[in-house]
């Protein structure tokens, strides 16, 4: 799938079918009278994590930040996405959703921010499915010092500054400096005197590295620069069907909840979700302790769910694997994303479900 380019840091685009996903559902029982109003409900893209080549340690969308405003800048939602509704019951009109992976206002070292804007119009009685995706949000600059600067420079220091702050960038830093998107100084201090070499506007997603040399050493007055541009996030084309045979083999590869629910028939395959609940039935289940039953638990997507059919079932077969995931004996498992692998049947409890579990991790 190539990646688009998103637009400039400042620009929200409002669209009601680009960029984001949205199915309208018009509603025949909705009152006559009160507000007018619609429903909004939020996921990630499926997949985001293998389509990433990062070497960082990528963060759990469940800690994301999300804020929800309406076109007037009402606050809708302000919280933790993992502890957001399935379904936000929003004004009709225009919604602005955001998400984050941490906040970022200043310059800092080693801190990329993922998430995701979209702006979207929901309409009176319907309801609008919006897909994230999660992309760094920052820039990043890395210088690479040769040994001449300090050889003709010996008092003098770099420095990356933009607007929100700057950075000190010693010769031995090997750490990558973020900033938010936009201008980017190189800032050379010598003898007390700040002289800028170049500024660069840097967009999101993008990491500069400045090659810094001195040009005709022991010249001290020219530093040539050698740029190459380079992204987190590499462009690469997705073939509909196609299969990077990774998928499942392992838990940085595990299937996600809905990936799990089109895989039935998959064996000996990692599936993460987050723990919401127990005492499975037939008819029903239960999403607070205390829990009664031992073999049995419910995962999903995100932690806040309450629907029985946003779950998957998972059958704890007995030994070290329903000693340490049994909700009675350990409810601080609620809430906490855990890796489980096993094979994925198509009915268990009346939900696809993940039997045969002879593997785990807690996270």
């Amino acid at each position: 799938m190539r990646r688009k380019r998103l637009p400039p840091a400042g620009v929200v685009v409002c669209m009601f079918l680009a960029a984001v996903q949205t199915v309208w559902i018009t509603s025949c029982d909705r009152a006559e009278e009160g507000p007018a109003s619609g429903e909004l409900r939020l996921s990630f893209s499926e997949g985001w994590r293998h389509n990433t080549r990062s070497d960082i340690e990528l963060p759990d969308t469940n800690d994301f930040i999300l804020n929800v405003t309406d076109g007037a800048g009402a606050v809708i939602y302000s919280g933790a996405y993992g502890a957001s509704p399935e379904v936000l019951h929003v004004p009709s009109g225009t919604c602005n959703v955001s998400v984050r992976s941490s906040e970022f206002r200043a310059p800092a070292f080693s801190f990329p921010v993922f998430g995701d804007d979209a702006c979207v119009v929901v309409p009176d009685g319907g309801a609008v499915n919006v897909r994230l995706e999660c992309r760094q949000v920052n820039a990043g600059i890395r210088l690479k010092i040769s040994p001449d600067f300090l050889t003709s420079y010996p008092d003098g220091v770099l420095f990356v500054s933009s607007d929100d702050g700057r950075l000190m960038y010693g010769y031995s830093e090997r750490r990558i400096a973020y900033f938010n998107p936009g201008n980017v100084s190189l800032v050379l201090s010598n003898a007390g005197v700040d002289k800028a070499l170049l500024s660069r506007r840097l967009e999101s997603q993008e990491i500069l590295t400045l090659n810094v040399k001195v040009a005709g050493a022991p010249a001290r007055d020219n530093i040539s620069i050698e740029i190459d541009t380079v992204r987190i996030w590499t462009e690469e084309d997705y073939v509909i069907g196609g299969d990077d045979g990774n998928s499942g083999a392992d838990p940085d590869n595990a299937l996600s909840v809905n990936e799990a629910r089109t895989s039935a028939g998959a064996e000996d395959v990692w599936v993460t979700g987050y723990v919401v609940g127990g005492d499975l039935s037939r008819s029903s289940m239960s999403f607070s302790p205390p829990f009664e039953s031992a073999t049995n638990l419910a995962i999903a997507a995100r932690s806040s769910v309450t629907a029985k059919e946003s779950c998957l079932s998972v059958e704890l077969p007995s030994g070290k694997v329903r000693d340490a995931l049994n909700l009675p004996a350990h409810p601080e498992l609620l809430g906490r994303r855990i890796y489980l692998k096993g094979d994925i049947v198509d009915s268990y409890f009346g939900l696809t479900g993940i039997k045969n579990v002879n593997d785990f991790v807690v996270k």
